[in-house]
């Protein structure tokens, strides 16, 4: 049996969500398909538990400096089993709200991975669905360096499951996910050391910002190696080691954390099916309204490649809903000029 829908939205994050419920609201018949928990990657592997920890780490530079301002304070230590669990406490409770916003709104949700069968059809757990239109709003996942013993390494989801500190940790990378990560870390007491493929980090942003933050790690006490691309990581009993292509070897190191970019979880979506278009890199492509080569097909957030941001994919969603299925003709978002924050420590 087919079941009919106004809007099917593939992708249960941000974009998703904020798509599926603006469409409910104008009245249209809508299905959230999504496996995982509900929030996507913000929600449970990027944005919030990243703030989180950034809070706990900015609390530390606090207690840190504050002898400085004249408080005796003593501190035994930072609980990371208790932390974690609180945090992961916290996603939860995001994750049922979701779960219920949807009921209210009458969204039917599908907690299976689904895939086209053909333009018009998805199908998921079992389930035919078929939509006047469909939004395909999967996300992206953590890109692993194709390198020997890559497989020892964690990705930025495994970083939040660790259920204890490692002290001694290489980060490989120079973008957002890295630089924060290596603060967090060092500031909750990690020795941390970052590697990057040249000599800076942050280097879509202005020098002077790179500059800065680079000197505020080397003054935090985080090493940072340039020039070093990753070739190979084995483990031995003294811990995990890793050669770079100009020779080197560095370690040894409890977690090696890869944070070398994200790719646009498409592979099981059965595109070609749809006769949706990707470009070299996998990525949806789309034009000003989010719309994809076929007509009544949408992409948005991290499966566009299109500034990766929460907001931006919230934004994106909210306005085709309004032209799709509220009579907003020509609403669509502007992605020219959107701020962006870095936390870092501190915060760009």
């Amino acid at each position: 049996m087919t079941e009919h829908f106004d809007l099917i939205t593939i992708g249960g994050g941000s974009g998703g969500l904020a798509a599926a419920q603006r469409a409910a609201e104008y009245g249209a018949k809508v299905a959230l398909i999504e496996p995982a928990p509900l929030g996507g990657t913000c929600v449970n592997v990027g944005c919030v538990p990243k703030k989180i920890t950034f809070n706990a780490a900015s609390i530390a530079h606090v207690l840190h400096d504050a002898r400085d301002y004249g408080f005796d304070l003593t501190v035994r230590g930072h609980d990371w089993p208790g932390f974690v669990a609180k945090r992961q406490a916290y996603i939860q409770r995001l994750n049922g709200i979701y779960e219920r916003n949807l009921a209210k709104k009458g969204i039917a949700h599908v907690a299976a991975r689904g895939r086209f069968t053909d333009p018009h059809t998805v199908e998921a757990g079992g389930r035919l669905l078929t939509g006047k239109h469909i939004m395909v709003a999967t996300g992206g996942r953590p890109t692993v360096p194709g390198i020997p013993g890559h497989e020892l390494g964690l990705v930025s989801d495994d970083f939040f499951r660790l259920t204890s500190r490692p002290q001694r940790v290489a980060i490989a990378g120079s973008g957002y996910i890295a630089v924060e990560f290596a603060g967090a870390l060092r500031a909750l007491g990690s020795d941390v050391t970052l590697l990057v493929r040249q000599d800076s980090v942050l280097r879509h942003f202005d020098a002077y910002l790179q500059e800065g933050l680079l000197q505020a790690m080397a003054d935090d006490g985080i090493r940072v190696v340039g020039q070093a691309t990753p070739s190979a990581l084995t483990r031995s009993t003294a811990g995990l080691a890793l050669a770079t292509a100009d020779g080197r070897n560095h370690g040894p190191f409890d977690a090696v954390i890869w944070a070398v970019g994200r790719e646009p979880w498409t592979a099981d979506l059965n595109l070609p099916a749809a006769g949706v278009r990707t470009d070299a890199r996998g990525f949806i492509t789309t034009n000003d309204f989010q719309v994809t080569n076929v007509p009544h097909i949408y992409a948005l957030g991290d499966v566009t490649g299109r500034a990766a941001l929460t907001p931006v994919a919230v934004a994106a969603g909210r306005r085709t809903a309004d032209r799709v299925f509220g009579g907003m003709a020509g609403r669509h978002l502007d992605y020219t000029n959107i701020p962006t924050v870095i936390f870092s420590h501190p915060p760009i």
